[in-house]
């Protein structure tokens, strides 16, 4: 399983940018004692957010799977914020970036790590 972005995606990922701030969902499952792992990933990126103008706006654990199949349970929950998307690329490009970058390889046995697009007010009120 993937859990980095690779270049194809992140062609992707700018090829289909509509402009603005970029909301980034990540959902993770841990591999067996990775969540120590990960957390030391989180506290060692911590600058490269600050860097590039990302904000955590919410990290938690899983709990209670309401609607899911087996095995769709998530370990973790983290939504990102990034000024653009050329702001996450550039932070992902970052060679001292990629120095922590295993600790997040090593951590999770698989991650899901979506691009949002904030939809206009009127279907957001409705």
């Amino acid at each position: 399983m993937a859990v980095d972005p690779r270049g194809e995606d992140l062609k992707r990922l700018m090829a289909e940018d509509p402009g603005g701030p970029v909301v980034m969902l990540n959902l993770l499952r841990f591999s067996p004692d990775g969540q120590a792992s990960y957390q030391e990933y989180a506290r060692r990126t911590s600058p490269f957010l600050k860097r590039y103008g990302g904000k955590v706006l919410y990290a938690g654990q899983g709990s209670t799977a309401l609607v899911a199949e087996d095995g769709q349970a998530w370990d973790a929950v983290l939504v990102v914020q990034y000024p653009s998307r050329e702001a996450f690329l550039a932070m992902v490009a970052d060679p001292e970036y990629h120095e922590v970058t295993a600790l997040r390889g090593r951590a999770l046995s698989e991650a899901v790590l979506q691009a949002t697009v904030p939809w206009p007010m009127s279907a957001a009120e409705g």
